[in-house]
């Protein structure tokens, strides 16, 4: 019984990981390659991925701008559906930091992300606390995220 549920949970996740997969500029759309153009202006391109997640495909074009990381997610029309943009803490709003310190307290906050994913804006924090690294997600009230 224990090597069936093994055998599950190994599939489960060789499928999700399946899910997305890297790619090459040469592989996305027209559409997308252009978008990207647009959006990767003065940033140096990392790569691209293709993910399908519940039947709808997403393009993600992964660079950094300034220094820091930024990933700008567009749907096969080229239009842009999610940027993860790494931020300093000390440059988010006085609630979202509260909030973040709040759920992370007596952890050391690694990276700290603005995400805006269809006109909704929240920030992630990735943390280690333990010896094991977390994720917290905030709203801009300081509110922890539902469903994250």
């Amino acid at each position: 019984m224990q090597h069936r549920c093994f055998s599950a949970l190994l599939l489960a996740a060789l499928a999700s990981s399946a899910a997305e997969k890297r790619v090459q500029m040469k592989d996305l759309p027209p559409a997308v390659q252009k978008a990207v153009q647009e959006q990767s202006v003065g940033a140096t391109i990392r790569g691209f991925t293709k993910e399908t997640e519940n039947g709808a495909t997403t393009y993600e074009a992964e660079m950094i701008v300034n220094g820091h990381g930024k990933d700008v997610s567009f749907d096969p029309s080229g239009k842009v559906v999610a940027v993860e943009e790494e931020v300093a803490l000390d440059s988010v709003p006085a609630q979202v930091r509260a909030g973040i310190e709040k759920a992370t307290e007596g952890g050391r906050i690694k990276k700290v992300e603005k995400v805006t994913e269809r006109g909704t804006t929240s920030y992630e924090a990735a943390y280690s606390k333990g010896g094991r690294s977390h994720e917290v997600a905030v709203n801009p009230d300081g509110s922890p995220v539902k469903g994250k």
